[in-house]
């Protein structure tokens, strides 16, 4: 089965999705997973793609009830399927949220659980910073925010720690690599730091 493009996947991204913040945070954790494959030796394409539509249907499904097989992600997966996505970016997509009983058997799934949520904080991290810039973020200030039970609420640090164990891969070595990856794409994420006030699209990713 062919893969798809990834403009096919930014344009789902985009019809389904109209909240900057959470487009970013697939734009963010679409860098993370390729940056995990590269360093895992998998395929970057792949694993990118995974990371980009994890969330696509999050916006008009949002699944407060956490429903296996109803809403956010089951209905995104059940597009994806018959739009003919391969079936294990299906699988992991379906896999990074707990609820629905899907195990991640592969390392594609693994890492995209791993680095759903430490996306979500390092954004914040980078976002109080006076610069709002990812790179005067750290791995010793993220350590420190995941302590901090306040900042970022919704962000589950659980899955950060058993997501990188389950990876095989060092808490520290875990958020380097996708601190690294974020700042990288520090740009695209609006997280580059500008010292001027942020745009609203800016600011709310």
């Amino acid at each position: 089965m062919s893969l798809p493009s990834r403009a096919d996947a930014l344009a789902l991204v985009h019809a389904w999705t109209q909240s900057p913040s959470l487009r970013t945070h697939m734009l963010a954790v679409e860098c993370a997973m390729r940056a995990y494959a590269a360093r895992l030796g998998e395929e970057v394409e792949r694993w990118g793609l995974a990371g980009l539509v994890h969330d696509f249907d999050y916006e008009r499904y949002p699944n407060a009830a956490q429903a296996a097989d109803a809403e956010h992600p089951a209905e995104g997966v059940r597009h994806l399927r018959a739009a003919g996505w391969p079936a294990d970016i299906c699988e992991a997509v379906l896999g990074h949220a707990t609820y629905t009983g899907v195990p991640r058997v592969t390392r594609m799934a693994r890492a995209l659980f791993a680095v759903d949520e430490l996306t979500g904080l390092i954004t914040a991290s980078a976002l109080v910073k006076p610069s709002r810039s990812v790179h005067d973020v750290d791995v010793a200030g993220i350590r420190k925010k995941m302590k901090d039970k306040a900042f970022a609420r919704g962000v589950n640090r659980d899955d950060i720690v058993q997501g990188a164990a389950a990876l095989g891969v060092p808490l520290d070595e875990h958020l380097a690599v996708v601190l690294a990856a974020m700042q990288g794409a520090a740009d695209t994420l609006g997280l580059a730091g500008t010292g001027a006030p942020s745009t609203p699209s800016a600011g709310g990713a």
